[in-house]
């Protein structure tokens, strides 16, 4: 297991056009979206929305929002990541349903408190956002996983994005966008720096 895990990080990588023709089978899909659905997430708030995009005309539309990068437009599906923002306030339903099953019992006053002063000193906007990349990054294993390739989109237009897919910017901000499909182009040699140029031991 060990050695198939390092293989699938060895083998994706960021592909730029995808077979436009081809479609994604749907039990595909749901196996990448539940690689995002079991992601782990601080305090279990699970601060995740997944737009899946297969519509030809909305993934031009979300093209042009991500500065004509054609692997939007050639995808199998565009999935949309979507950050929550208004169901993570303290007071939410959502958050303290969550919270109870995480915390259940005794232990659900004290985390309700912590996670008070959490929000009090964290801008959660950007916190809702960094959370649904780790959802992504698994998601982009499981794709390899399954023989399909992907690209993490991080540059788009987020008003723009959110006008295309009819988004309430009160209740999610646009982490990532996420294409997936069959890739049209050959893999490239994998070019990363060695471990001892990025790890300090202490």
């Amino acid at each position: 297991m060990k050695q198939q895990l390092a293989e699938l990080f060895h083998r994706r990588f960021a592909c730029h056009l995808f077979e436009a023709e081809r479609t994604i089978a749907p039990a595909d899909i749901e196996y990448i979206l539940e690689a995002g659905r079991l992601s782990p997430s601080a305090f279990g708030l699970e601060p995740w929305k997944f737009l899946v995009v297969q519509s030809h005309d909305l993934k031009l539309a979300l093209q042009t929002a991500c500065f004509q990068q054609q692997q939007v437009g050639t995808a199998g599906a565009v999935i949309v990541i979507l950050a929550k923002l208004a169901e993570l306030a303290p007071d939410s339903t959502y958050a303290q349903r969550l919270l109870a099953r995480e915390y259940p019992g005794e232990q659900y006053d004290l985390a309700l408190a912590n996670y008070r002063n959490f929000c009090a000193a964290t801008d959660l906007r950007a916190w809702s956002v960094t959370q649904c990349h780790i959802a992504a990054a698994n998601m982009m294993t499981a794709t390899t996983a399954l023989g399909l390739d992907s690209c993490a989109i991080g540059g788009f237009l987020p008003d723009q994005v959110k006008q295309v897919l009819h988004i309430d910017p009160a209740q999610y901000e646009v982490a990532l966008v996420l294409p997936v499909g069959y890739c049209a182009e050959e893999a490239h040699e994998k070019l990363r720096l060695p471990l001892a140029e990025l790890v300090d031991y202490r």
